[in-house]
């Protein structure tokens, strides 16, 4: 949402959603409450003791449900995580191993843990390019890759930069009519340059009669310039759910989305997108490849510099061994951690506050910064903003003093909010994930102040994803995961809790 500041616009209004109940108890503790309440006032009437008998345990259930961390996480949500460790710990399921000596079925280095039923679908466009298709048994979906090339913001005129913007966010809101989309993500992949496309490129093109001073600069550039420049690559991930009615075939949904790719492709060219072109199997497969084992990136580049097949297949995507940690993942040749956004930029910021997040960071090997989005219909956003809405009216009529300052803001901020969903504009709620990949364990607290620091420059607040690396790690994949919809309660439940 932007706001004209001087001859600049800003952006932001993005507010967490409130939860119904009474201030942190939530709807599942505020009617336990109430109902315990009324049960204490009942057993009052027979004795005193009994009435203590009732409201010491109401007390001690309701306790940790009101105490909260920033991110809204009551403690029993924080022991469940414990115990799930524990568990998976005493089951030696923290640990993987793939490949011909592996106890798993086929020999192959097969995609762990939430990719492990993924299976991968063919299809071809309107255009006649190819592109796979990731398909989830286990819940149905359909993921589609697609591959940008964004122009950036340098040497970029500040108003060309809005309009792009102002697309980016319209294409946002034309997937809340996307019929069958359950979300999409955004990932952003940054590496430093390891150089080998500038010398497949260059040094071919030397000719042995070439006067030695120029054979001798091109050399040079060639050798140096890796060391000053990194490689980006941009993956929009849009997942897709079955429609109501009779199940249909996974065929089917493929030529479905076939058609569907046009379109959005073309959406994301007018916001900035660049050449935006749908992901093959090989190439999906290749990212997941170089994800978990990083140092077989610069044979991939050289291979694909040259134009030739480097063979991997979907089968073949995973490690041969990963070993996940209390706060790091590590994975053939690389050692990650991934954090999760707890807090998004509060006040006013420019279209550039995430550019320091996104950019490559020195000492790392691969860093990967993933947006995730899920789209609300028209309908549901439009009761989501009435409720959010009303309780801001309330708490700003029923709170005085200093306070009373706060609660007036997010009331005009509810306004704000009631006016744009009004006239048309989209609901989206969205949350980041970022995971860094080093060569070592001793280096990922060097990476730690690295995040650290372009957090405070992005103006967010993340945690380290403790005990649940490997899912975090898998979700910043470009895969089309999306993480409320692998939760033992389903987010439409957790959400009232």
């Amino acid at each position: 949402m932007a706001t004209e500041s001087m001859a600049r616009p800003t952006y932001g209004n993005w507010r967490r959603p409130r939860r119904p109940g009474l201030g942190p108890l939530g709807l599942l503790g505020t009617v336990v409450a109430f109902g315990g309440l009324v049960v204490v006032l009942l057993a009052s009437l027979v004795s005193i003791s009994v009435a203590l008998t009732v409201l010491v345990p109401l007390a001690l259930f309701l306790g940790p449900l009101a105490l909260r961390t920033a991110d809204g996480r009551n403690v029993y949500q924080l022991v469940a995580i414990r115990i799930g460790w524990l568990k998976r710990k005493a089951e030696g399921s923290h640990t993987y191993v793939s490949g011909p000596l592996s106890r798993r079925p086929g020999g192959n280095f097969s995609p762990p843990g939430l990719l492990a039923r993924v299976k991968m679908l063919h299809g071809t466009d309107a255009y006649g390019r190819t592109f796979g298709v990731l398909h989830h048994p286990g819940r149905n979906l359909y993921t589609v890759v697609l591959a940008c090339e964004p122009d950036g913001g340098s040497l970029v005129d500040p108003e060309q930069v809005d309009i792009w913007v102002a697309s980016w966010g319209d294409w946002l809101s034309r997937l809340s009519h996307e019929p069958g989309l359950r979300g999409a993500q955004v990932v952003v992949e940054t590496a430093p340059d390891t150089g080998t496309r500038l010398a497949a490129e260059v040094l071919p093109r030397i000719t042995p009669d070439a006067p030695e001073a120029a054979r001798a600069v091109m050399e040079e550039v060639v050798a140096r310039y890796p060391s000053a420049s990194s490689e980006m690559h941009t993956y929009v991930a849009l997942t897709y759910g079955t429609l109501p009615g009779p199940r249909r075939k996974p065929e089917d949904v493929v030529t479905d989305l076939a058609m569907r790719l046009p379109g959005l492709l073309a959406g994301l060219v007018a916001a900035g997108g660049g050449s935006a072109s749908p992901l093959s199997e090989e190439r999906i497969a290749e990212i997941v490849r170089v994800a978990y084992d990083p140092a077989i990136a610069p044979d991939v580049l050289s291979v694909r510099a040259g134009q030739a097949s480097t063979g991997v297949s979907w089968q073949d995507a995973g490690p041969a061994v990963a070993v996940e940690t209390v706060d790091g993942y590590k994975h053939d040749s690389g050692v990650s951690r991934t954090w999760m956004l707890t807090l998004a930029p509060r006040g006013t910021v420019r279209s550039s506050v995430l550019r320091g997040l996104l950019e490559p960071a020195q000492g790392t090997r691969r860093k990967r910064v993933s947006l995730v989005y899920r789209p609300i219909d028209p309908a549901t956003s439009a009761r989501i903003v009435e409720a959010d809405r009303r309780a801001a009216h309330f708490m700003a009529g029923s709170r005085r003093g200093l306070v009373q300052a706060r609660a007036a803001s997010e009331m005009q901020a509810a306004e704000q909010t009631a006016a744009e969903e009004a006239s048309g504009a989209g609901l989206v709620e969205f949350s980041l994930m970022v995971t860094v990949t080093v060569d070592d364990e001793e280096e990922l607290q060097d990476a730690s102040i690295t995040i650290r620091n372009l957090q405070a420059s992005s103006r967010i607040l993340m945690r380290p994803a403790d005990r649940m690396q490997a899912s975090a790690f898998t979700c910043t994949l470009p895969v089309g995961l999306l993480p409320w919809e692998y939760t033992l309660i389903p987010y439409q439940l957790r959400e009232t809790l």
